[in-house]
């Protein structure tokens, strides 16, 4: 018996250190690089990322474990935001270490909730089985200190290009804001439609651009009375949206 115990703990003792190993090793792809392909099993079927999704903007959030408390309430708050997400040409992909017999249930759950008073909410998006946490590997979002396999709470913003724009990684204790999400998908695509411009502090749509220096043509609309163009100092030049 104490032979078996001590095989036994060995073999925990192994797994902790293969895991935080592996979590050391992790590398998150960069800005400007492309997504990480894979297929994988999900509620909606077979997922293939991200082909799937052709030229849409995608949004690729992963989440700790099925049935805890503040994944629950980000993927409620997703739900009741799909169509802002619709509306952006934007698919949402949420990803998991859990195995599809957890999702499907804690998929019917959080539909059977009346979350903060709102109506009961259908989810639409896919959420991915990765219990062999080979997608979370490749997008470096493995919770490698935690005893259990989790993943962190990463979000990947993915163009139709199917290249990375931006990623933001919260820890398991801390829940996401979902305007904040919407906020940075609209700033890059906004960049996107207009030519030469960046986006400061707090920008919402609607708000002024800035531009990272003058062209010729700036300098000249610059001289106008009624101009578009205005600066606080040389370094700070902003433009009027409208």
């Amino acid at each position: 018996m104490k032979h078996y115990s001590l095989v036994l703990a060995i073999a925990f003792l192994f797994t902790i250190s293969t895991i935080a190993q592996q979590g050391e090793s992790q590398r998150i792809p960069l800005i400007g690089t492309q997504a990480p392909t894979f297929k994988a099993p999900s509620t909606n079927g077979m997922v293939s990322f991200p082909k799937d999704f052709g030229k849409q903007w995608k949004i690729l959030f992963a989440h700790p474990r099925d049935f805890t408390p503040v994944c629950s309430s980000e993927i409620l708050e997703l739900g009741f935001r799909q169509k802002d997400f619709k509306d952006l040409n934007t698919a949402i992909v949420v990803i998991s270490v859990d195995k599809m017999v957890s999702h499907l249930s804690w998929k019917s759950d959080l539909e059977s909730i009346e979350f903060k008073g709102r109506q009961k909410v259908k989810i639409d998006f896919p959420l991915v089985v990765d219990s062999s946490a080979s997608i979370s590997y490749k997008y470096g979002m493995l919770d490698y200190k935690s005893e259990v396999r989790k993943n962190v709470r990463g979000v990947f913003f993915i163009d139709p290009e199917n290249t990375i724009r931006a990623f933001h990684f919260y820890p398991i204790e801390v829940g996401r804001n979902i305007d904040e999400i919407l906020r940075t998908l609209k700033a890059l695509q906004e960049y996107d439609r207009m030519d030469g411009i960046v986006l400061p502090a707090n920008w919402q749509p609607g708000d002024d651009y800035m531009l990272p220096a003058l062209s010729p043509e700036d300098k000249k609309e610059l001289e106008k009375p009624d101009s578009d163009i205005y600066y606080i100092n040389w370094y700070m030049i902003y433009k009027k949206s409208k």
